[in-house]
């Protein structure tokens, strides 16, 4: 694990406060799986299963919307890549790829979980109860959320 000496001054898009832009600047340590100039993949500190991977961007963004359009695909390639990856090299039948944005968010820098899957490894659909729509209830949030989708357009 990396070691440094941290300097609070702030650079490069990272926060000195935010504990995954001290990972990604060296000063925490971390187990890495993959960095670039684009994105910083390494293992969770409480996994689901070995092999349970965070992927980061390089610079600070909270959550999801705090990615610039340019950065969007380029962070997503390297969480396929890891997707791949763990597949590969744990033999998993595949993976759970996740992003909290907010709620359950519990560092606020974003990061995609990618959580190693095998048949019978005792995880089941979400993590929470699940239920069915009311009667007309999905026409009225799928028309509210047409509505919000084209307010923010591109």
């Amino acid at each position: 694990m990396a070691t440094a000496t941290f300097d609070p001054t702030p650079r490069d898009g990272l926060d000195p406060s935010c504990v995954f832009c001290r990972v990604i600047d060296g000063v925490e340590g971390a187990h890495l799986v993959a960095r670039d100039d684009v994105a910083m993949a390494f293992l969770d500190r409480s996994p689901l299963f070995p092999g349970h991977t965070l992927v980061v961007p390089t610079r600070h963004a909270v959550t999801l919307t705090d990615l610039r359009a340019d950065e969007l695909g380029p962070f997503f390639e390297r969480v396929q890549r890891v997707s791949a990856a763990i597949v590969v090299a744990l033999e998993a039948g595949g993976t759970f790829v996740a992003n909290n944005n907010i709620v359950s968010q519990s560092v606020g820098h974003l990061h995609v979980h990618v959580v190693p899957r095998s048949r019978g490894d005792g995880l089941k659909g979400f993590f929470w109860p699940r239920r069915r729509y009311a009667e007309g209830e999905a026409e009225d949030v799928a028309a509210r959320l047409r509505l919000a989708f084209d307010a923010i357009g591109e």
